[in-house]
């Protein structure tokens, strides 16, 4: 439902204005009816959360080998750019968030502009990334620039894309549904991202230099035109799948845009002023389970992105896999898609903390395996679909948990109203300032063992840098998060509780039009 600035609100009563009910006059009131959400709805706000996961899986999975291997970056300036890249991202989502708590609601709602706007811009940056300038100096600052700023035009859809989950329902239940769809299409960008750039890249991969111990000079005069033919091809190869994905991300933005509206909280739209931004980021850092849930998934979610972002190359060549990697991390994507539902049912049943014990660590067993075994394909087939039921888990839980979090704090704090994107954003930096850390980190790690661009193998040291940050170091960051999480407070009970509470609350607000002392009084109440 389309909103005016401060003329409208999800009641019956703000469709007049304050001033003309006088005290004691109240419209006629209606039975409360639960905000159902059809499955149209949900389907076209999960959609939206496709690009984000579609560029971002490209990026994830590709960019490192790319810059290495394709544009031929060396790896000191490659870790520069990840680590910048990843940390300038992290810091635009509390930026970004800043700015849509400025905003105010407009006919298409407060959060909606910004992801309507930034789309052809990041279409356009996104794009430019995969693009090899003909100029070599200054190419890593080509780089540089172009995925920042593809990240903060993304960032601009994501944040108030993420936070849109506050908005499209007031029932907890139709929330988590809605969040359940969401994922399930989410992983379903990561599978369509791997398979475009992975297949379409795979068709072109350029061959690696047998001998690098050779003379440069004989190097040069003896595959030089078949070598710059090939990585020209690689590089078109690269520009094709951008393309692709591209056009995937205008496409889920427009169907967001048609068919998800936002709605206003009845008590929130009878405050004048939403909360200032530094206030209101004090109250979300002081606010315990908030906290607690950030560091649990802070450690998880590391652990998830260092297997991603080093996959590409361990597959390459620590396995030794060159032509398979594309097809293994398809196998886990689509192992991942398919589990999602089952998760859901499993979250609904048993409870979401239960969900995160068992869904997360089942991901040890298999990251131990591949640390131990030798290399062999059809076991690391049969360990990449087992593996890819963990990812399904730690795709769905965090962002199936923040909402439950937000409501605990709109219980203690009814009048901190225009925090939701303080929350998210928030949980974004932190996870993304800490891959950053970890990518540069680990490329240059492979710098320091002796990576060799366009190698046909690596140095014994770059195998075992490689094996370390894929098995082992997920492994301690996993534990970590796992005992983190036995401080976090909302259980189930908990969780019961709050909606309770935050029912009652929204009835009074919307039947009532009570006054911000009334709706204090009934909050130390609850």
């Amino acid at each position: 439902m389309a909103k005016g600035e401060g003329s409208e609100s999800g009641s019956a009563a703000g469709l007049l204005s304050p001033s003309i009910l006088q005290a004691g006059e109240h419209p006629a009131q209606e039975p409360k009816k639960k905000q159902q959400l059809s499955v149209c709805n949900k389907l076209c706000y999960a959609v939206g959360g496709a690009p984000y996961q579609v560029t971002g899986c490209a990026l994830g999975f590709f960019l490192q080998i790319y810059l290495l291997d394709v544009a031929l970056v060396d790896p000191f300036s490659a870790s520069i750019i990840l680590f910048v890249g990843r940390a300038w991202d992290a810091f635009t989502d509390p930026l970004v968030g800043f700015c849509i708590s400025k905003s105010s609601w407009t006919r298409l709602g407060r959060l909606m502009p910004w992801i309507i706007f930034s789309t052809p811009l990041a279409v356009v940056a996104y794009f430019l990334i995969w693009f090899v300038p003909d100029f070599s100096r200054g190419q890593a600052l080509w780089y540089l620039v172009f995925y920042c700023l593809f990240e903060t035009l993304v960032t601009c859809f994501h944040v108030p894309y993420s936070a849109l989950t506050m908005f499209i329902s007031t029932e907890q239940s139709e929330r988590d549904s809605a969040t359940a769809y969401r994922m399930t299409v989410e992983v379903l960008g990561t599978v369509l991202g791997t398979a475009i750039q992975g297949q379409i890249v795979g068709q072109a991969n350029s061959p690696c230099v047998q001998d690098p111990s050779d003379s440069i000079l004989a190097s040069e005069s003896g595959n030089r035109t078949h070598s710059i033919s090939s990585l020209r091809q690689t590089q078109n190869a690269y520009l094709l799948a951008a393309g692709v994905i591209s056009s995937i991300y205008v496409i889920c933005a427009v169907i967001l845009t048609l068919g998800v509206r936002e709605r206003r909280e009845p008590y929130e739209a009878q405050q004048a002023e939403p909360v200032p931004f530094f206030r209101g980021l004090r109250l979300v850092m002081s606010h315990g389970p908030y906290i607690k849930l950030i560091a649990a998934f802070l450690f998880t979610s590391l652990a998830f992105m260092l297997v991603e972002g080093n996959f590409a190359l361990f597959c390459t060549y620590t396995l030794g896999f060159r032509n398979e990697f594309q097809n293994l991390l398809l196998a886990i994507m689509l192992s991942a898609t398919f589990t999602i539902p089952i998760w859901q049912w499993f979250l609904t049943r048993f409870g979401k903390k239960t969900a995160v014990y068992i869904g997360i660590s089942s991901a040890l067993p298999f990251l131990m395996l591949v640390a131990l075994m030798e290399s062999n394909l059809i076991v690391t087939y049969v360990v990449a679909i087992a593996a890819g039921i963990s990812v399904a888990a730690a795709f769905l839980l965090p962002w199936s948990m923040l909402p439950d979090v937000i409501d605990d704090f709109h219980l203690k704090q009814p009048h901190s109203h225009g925090t939701e994107p303080i929350f998210f954003s928030f949980y974004v930096f932190f996870t993304k300032f800490a891959s950053g850390v970890s990518l540069g980190i680990s490329t240059l790690s492979l710098d320091f063992a002796g990576y060799r661009s366009r190698g046909c193998s690596q140095p014994t040291r770059v195998k075992f840098t490689l094996k370390m940050l894929v098995t082992m170091t997920p492994i301690i960051l996993i534990l970590l998060g796992l005992l983190l999480f036995k401080l976090y407070p909302i259980d189930e009970e908990k969780r019961r509780q709050n909606k309770k509470a935050l029912q009652a609350l929204r009835d009074e607000a919307s039947s009532s039009g009570c006054s911000d002392t009334d709706s204090t009084e009934l909050a130390s109440i609850l």
